[in-house]
């Protein structure tokens, strides 16, 4: 809380005071804590860690709510919760209107939430969900090993070699902002934000306040996809092999992903809507980035752009990026591998007694991973259809009790229709049916099973 505080101070806001008192009330619960465990003998086991990560980011995004309550805005306690949640997880849904007109620390400060929330699922991917056995970074565990112990040791190592590449793009991507015309708090904030594929912007207009400016549109697009691919392998990029991120299938599977959507809608821009060829491209990509690597921004309400756009939308919001990556979603990897077990079983309906090995980026997958993709799969879109039946029982329409669901779970931001599309917020919805949301974004950025585990009856047994 300290960069806003400075800030503020430097501009006499009254704001001021909501962060001093945030502050206090952070460090004297943290004092207490530490006073009261201190002499007190502390050994993880699994089922530690799993409350840990849960607990670690329910608590920090409480606090992190307290200076929307005590600032200007002076958002309800399920209000302010659900903007930190969605801060954090890097979800980018916000109860907010008149953004402009916050305080430069808020401003700051809804920014700051969000990269930390990028760096922190950067770190809990490659330390400690592959230690709990769930996330798609086990594949770099079993793929990388032949370099992974060379270059850096650890897997603390690698957290932290993938912080300072954060840290790194963080820089690059507001120098860039700046000098393509940028206000200094507006690229600070929109860098923070990019590189976390998190979405908060300091317009209600999102990124809409730049349609006219293509050249910040596509600085976008580049922030955001290099936050959506793997960390790892851009410290193996620097240490052992230029060609490391082509070379992986998740890369490739992706770009290629983003090659064919962005090619057919532009086209179905230019056919059905007579735009001109690059303000379409420009248009298509940068929205089409956006929810795929679960960023959130937006420069247009596409849910305007006539069926084909929409339903594409729609689907488009499940993917995600890459796995050890910002982005949530998905991962492109799932899809992967559903082919390929998916393409293995038409090939046993055809040869019965035929043994085809399933290989992913030329290794061979083992049982463990292809058991927790199926169930993730099955989890993912069993809440999905909980959380969208839960919000059809408070009363909201289809619409947005489904992309609601979709783009909480998947920690994209923005849903579909009028309420809750790109142009339109959260604010509306019932306090019930935030507080769904919230769990959604939580449950989504923890991979899922990290938070279901902890409602078995058999976790809690001694």
């Amino acid at each position: 809380m300290l960069p806003p505080i400075v800030l503020l101070k430097l501009e006499n806001d009254p704001d001021l005071w909501a962060f001093l008192k945030s502050m206090a009330l952070v460090a004297a619960t943290s004092a207490g804590l530490l006073t009261w465990t201190w002499h007190t003998p502390v050994e993880l086991k699994t089922q530690h860690m799993f409350i840990l990560t849960t607990s670690s980011w329910v608590v920090i995004s409480a606090f992190a709510s307290l200076p929307l309550v005590l600032g200007a805005p002076q958002l309800s306690f399920t209000d302010a919760v659900f903007e930190s949640i969605s801060a954090i997880t890097t979800t980018g849904s916000t109860v907010l209107s008149g953004i402009e007109h916050l305080s430069d620390g808020l401003k700051l400060w809804r920014g700051l939430m969000q990269w930390l929330g990028g760096i922190g699922i950067i770190v809990m991917a490659i330390a400690i969900l592959p230690f709990l056995k769930v996330g798609g970074m086990r594949l770099f565990q079993t793929e990388s090993s032949d370099w992974s112990d060379k270059v850096l040791p650890r897997a603390g190592g690698i957290a932290k070699a993938s912080a300072v590449i954060y840290l790194g793009l963080t820089l690059v991507a507001i120098l860039s902002y700046r000098l393509a015309g940028m206000q200094t708090l507006d690229a600070i904030v929109h860098a923070m934000s990019s590189v976390s594929t998190g979405g908060f912007a300091n317009y209600d207009a999102s990124f809409g306040i730049y349609e006219n400016r293509p050249l910040i549109l596509w600085l976008g697009c580049a922030f955001m996809l290099a936050g959506a691919l793997p960390f790892v392998l851009y410290i193996r990029l620097i240490r052992d092999s230029r060609g490391a991120l082509w070379q992986d299938q998740q890369v490739r599977g992706l770009l290629m992903l983003l090659v064919v959507v962005i090619g057919t809608l532009t086209l179905y821009r230019v056919v059905a809507f007579h735009d001109a060829p690059f303000s379409a491209l420009t248009a298509v990509a940068f929205n089409v980035i956006s929810v795929v690597t679960t960023t959130g921004y937006a420069s247009q309400d596409y849910s305007l752009w006539g069926p084909l756009a929409v339903t594409t939308f729609f689907f488009i919001t499940f993917v995600g990026g890459c796995s050890g990556s910002t982005s949530g979603g998905m991962k492109i990897f799932r899809f992967q591998i559903g082919g390929l077990m998916l393409l293995n079983q038409l090939r046993y309906l055809v040869h019965p007694s035929g043994v085809f090995a399933q290989r992913y980026n030329g290794r061979p997958l083992n049982d463990e991973v292809v058991r927790a993709v199926i169930a993730f799969s099955f989890f993912f879109f069993l809440i999905f259809a909980v959380l969208s039946l839960a919000l059809a029982a408070l009363g909201l329409d289809m619409v947005t009790a489904t992309t609601g669901a979709a783009t909480a779970l998947a920690n994209v931001g923005p849903g579909l229709g009028p309420i809750i599309g790109p142009a339109g917020n959260f604010a509306s919805l019932p306090e019930a049916a935030k507080w769904i949301l919230c769990v959604g974004m939580l449950m989504g950025r923890l991979e899922i099973l990290t938070v279901l585990v902890l409602l078995m009856p058999f976790f809690w047994r001694k």
